[in-house]
């Protein structure tokens, strides 16, 4: 096999990364004795011994050092001290997680370079590509995964590679889990939490959060968590709908949840959580607008600046999500019943100023300029009702032979629905192109919309899976699984108004396989552990929507029309990987290789305004991933965390006319994966005035990125608008490098524990205000609008905490 010089690489890191390792371990085995596993170190000895974390990855629960594949676990410990507020903020401790942030609950997941690019809001058929999970519960959905808020949780797994078999379809690159605190039976305990912060150039934020855990008998136990986040923002918007820091936000919800053990073998754990994100805008810097930019000459031309938008109207988030969900366990002595039962009900709104799109229709219809400056805004809307049902046999005892079985099904239903309501567009429409023209193509829509669509989804699944594990020897544990699963999805697409085709169209798409794993966990050592695994991943198929026919040009229609579906992705992982667990030093390793086949590629349709998916036949992501904690001595702890990722297509995709289709060339890289990813960390404890304290300071790197295969082909890349308004020539064209650059954050804080439950913690977050580019956006091919979401500016904050 051929390695390309970032493979050597990775096998060199891999190597001198374990040797150091090996070699920290033998040091600190000579200096003193290991810990008791499953002792719970004291304050003062926490600054000695790393805590051995308990993990639930493989649907019981384990020693993180013992689950035999690469996983990472932060504790609340861990979520606290780094000043997480969100799964981004989450991801820079966690090697080979990248998130790419959308706006708030709109962040999309990638795991080990296994990612097809960006999936925006109007994808509905897209299935997700990692997994996320609140405790047992499956909560994501595509683009729309809900942004939990991360008080009061135990801690947060990343199980790397694909889950598809204990965890099915959408797990393919990965499983994240959000692990909560449970009720505690006989234990009265609370914690509340305020801060406030300030965005340099930007607005205030702040939160309060609480969290009660009461008593009610000897047998029962609830658990009540509350909260509410403002989030600053910092993006400035010129025009109509303009003003500054147009992207706050609000996250307000809560958690109620018991714990009732009416015997000792019986255990009931249901809850209801309900929670509301909204956002006034999104992170959204342009370039160019149609109706502010540097080639007007009837206005005044206008240069956007870094952090500004331009509005006609003002823009809208929303995320409502209620999750009622119930854990049922039987002890059956040597084995043991588990039962999760789940109904999601969630309700979503993008809205957002579409004017330039809509204009830049009118533009190419002939339309005076009033109707080119008519406001129009895109509602883009989701209904989804979720059933899940999930029953699980496993074994208790502690003999060689370890097994697991279950069936799991779920029935989901998701309305989604566009409406572009113009005020006044269709007056316009009859006197430019003829008298009944917006009543005779509306499709049963209401007027004044120029695009309506009803696009309603239903999937069925139904899987059996299963795992056995055996101690071959004392040393050498084998485990083999597999999952059948089969599906169903109907959908049906109606549409109507000027810009669509009038589509009336029903869909089935039907889908079942098996997917198997096998896993070797070699334990060298009480403190050292060996995993290799070989494991198949899988996502579902489906159909894309229809082309807007009406916004296509010629080309653009014959290139992206013939594409009606794409077929189920599969993908095979083999990795091999270390965990080292001693006294005063942690080290977890892998490398891996991961070959995709049928990758669902995201792809602009152009002028259509539209996106396509296609499978690319072969593609493949190598590298490693490397975490390393470190405590030299009683005060200082050094912490790594990365990854170095070669992510590429191993396929050349071409259109009708034989040129590569969007970027989709073999050798090109996969999109939104950095090359290298990784973050540094250095915490200080020690004494203040006889109070515990400590300093930290991190810094994380991001390497460059593409948001579309189709960016790194003809790039830097020349957008010619031709859309003759304002004074502005049909030739005018506007340059961009579609390489989303590198960049480096660095965050600083200091936290006091002041004794009797009350601590503070002071932060300041991009000490260096990096200005970051994460994705690119671009309205109808980039003729109507030119843009980059961005990241947040320097923050200062505070956070003061009480338990009690």
């Amino acid at each position: 096999m051929k390695l390309r010089p970032i493979g050597k690489a990775l096998l060199l890191a891999f190597s001198s990364g374990l040797a150091i390792g090996t070699a920290s371990v033998a040091s600190a085995q000579q200096a003193q004795q290991p810990a008791k596993a499953g002792t719970e170190p004291s304050a003062k000895a926490g600054t000695e011994v790393l805590d051995r974390v308990v993990v639930t990855a493989t649907k019981r629960e384990a020693a993180l050092l013992d689950v035999p594949f690469s996983i990472n676990a932060q504790t609340e410990e861990d979520i606290r001290r780094s000043g997480a507020v969100t799964l981004e903020d989450l991801s820079r401790n966690v090697a080979g997680l990248a998130i790419q942030n959308l706006g708030p609950g709109q962040s999309q997941v990638s795991i080990r370079g296994v990612s097809s690019g960006q999936i925006v809001r109007d994808q509905p058929g897209v299935k997700e590509q990692v997994g996320v999970y609140l405790d047992e519960t499956a909560i994501s959905m595509s683009l729309f995964t809900p942004d939990i808020d991360l008080f009061d949780l135990k801690r947060v797994e990343t199980l790397r590679g694909p889950q598809g078999t204990l965890y099915g379809s959408g797990n393919i690159g990965g499983t994240i889990r959000y692990i909560t605190n449970e009720a505690k039976i006989g234990v009265s305990e609370g914690t509340i939490e305020a801060n406030l912060n300030k965005i340099s150039d930007g607005s205030m934020g702040g939160g309060l959060k609480a969290a009660l855990n009461v008593p009610m008998n000897d047998s029962v136990a609830m658990r009540v968590v509350g909260y509410h986040t403002k989030f600053g923002g910092w993006i400035d918007a010129l025009g109509p709908g303009g003003g500054e820091d147009v992207n706050e936000g609000e996250r307000t919800g809560g958690r109620l949840s018991f714990t009732i053990q009416p015997t000792r073998d019986v255990t009931i754990t249901p809850r209801i959580l309900s929670q509301k994100v909204t956002a006034d805008g999104f992170n959204r810097q342009e370039a160019f607008n149609l109706y502010a930019n540097r080639f007007t000459t009837t206005v005044a031309p206008v240069t956007l600046q870094d952090r500004q938008q331009y509005l006609l109207q003002r823009e809208r988030f929303e995320d409502k999500t209620t999750i009622a969900d119930a854990t049922i366990k039987i002890d059956f002595g040597t084995w043991e019943l588990t039962s999760v039962t789940t109904h999601t009900d969630r309700d979503i709104l993008v809205s957002r100023d579409a004017s330039a799109l809509s204009g830049s229709v009118s533009v190419d219809l002939g339309f005076p300029s009033a109707g080119v400056l008519l406001p129009s805004r895109l509602n883009d809307t989701t209904d989804f009702k979720g059933f899940t049902q999930e029953l699980r046999l496993s074994s208790a005892g502690k003999g060689p032979l370890q097994w697991l079985v279950g069936a799991f099904f779920a029935d989901t239903d998701r309305k989604y629905a566009q409406r572009l309501p113009t005020p006044g567009y269709d007056a316009f429409t009859d006197a430019t192109l003829g008298a009944g023209t917006a009543a005779a193509v509306a499709n049963g829509f209401p007027m004044e919309s120029p695009y309506n669509a009803d696009i309603p989804y239903n999937l069925k699944q139904t899987a059996i899976f299963g795992e056995v594990s055996y101690d071959v020897t004392q040393q050498l544990t084998a485990t083999v699984g597999g999952r059948f699963y089969d599906y169903e999805e109907e959908r049906t697409f109606r549409s109507g108004g000027l810009f669509s085709d009038g589509n009336n169209n029903f869909d089935t798409t039907k889908s079942d396989g098996f997917n198997p794993r096998v896993l070797f966990a070699y334990k060298a050592s009480d403190n050292v552990t060996w995993n290799a695994q070989a494991s198949k991943g899988f996502r579902l198929g489906g159909v894309n929507d229809p082309l807007n026919v009406p916004l296509c040009t010629a080309q653009d229609r014959a290139i992206f029309g013939g594409y009606q579906r794409f077929s189920d992705e599969s993908l095979w992982n083999y990795e091999v990987g270390v965990k080292m667990q001693q006294r005063g030093f942690s080290f977890n390793a892998a490398a891996f290789h991961t070959r995709m086949k049928d990758l669902q590629v995201t792809l602009d349709a152009g002028s259509c305004s539209s996106r396509v998916v296609f499978n690319v036949p072969k593609a493949h992501s190598t590298g490693i991933e490397l975490e390393m904690t470190a405590r030299p001595t009683d005060s200082l702890e050094l912490s790594f965390s990365g990854a170095a990722v070669n992510a590429e297509f191993d396929s050349t995709v071409n259109d009708g006319t034989g040129a590569v289709l969007g970027g989709i060339r073999d050798g090109n890289r996969l999109p939104s994966v950095p090359k290298l990813q990784f973050t540094a960390s250095a915490t200080y404890n020690f004494s203040l005035a006889g109070r515990q304290s400590y300093v930290t300071a991190s810094v994380q790197h991001v390497g460059s990125r593409f948001t579309q295969p189709s960016d790194q082909e003809n790039n830097p890349r020349t957008f010619t608008h031709n859309l003759p308004f304002l004074g502005a020539p049909a030739s005018a064209a506007t340059t961009l490098d579609l390489e989303l650059p590198k960049y480096n954050v660095v965050n600083l804080s200091a936290g006091m524990d002041f004794g009797r439950g009350l601590s503070a913690v002071v932060y300041v977050n991009n000490v260096t205000d990096e200005k970051a580019l994460l994705s690119f956006d671009r309205e109808r091919g980039g003729r109507a609008r030119l843009g980059f979401a961005t990241n947040q500016p320097r923050t200062l904050g505070v956070t003061i905490r009480k338990t009690f």
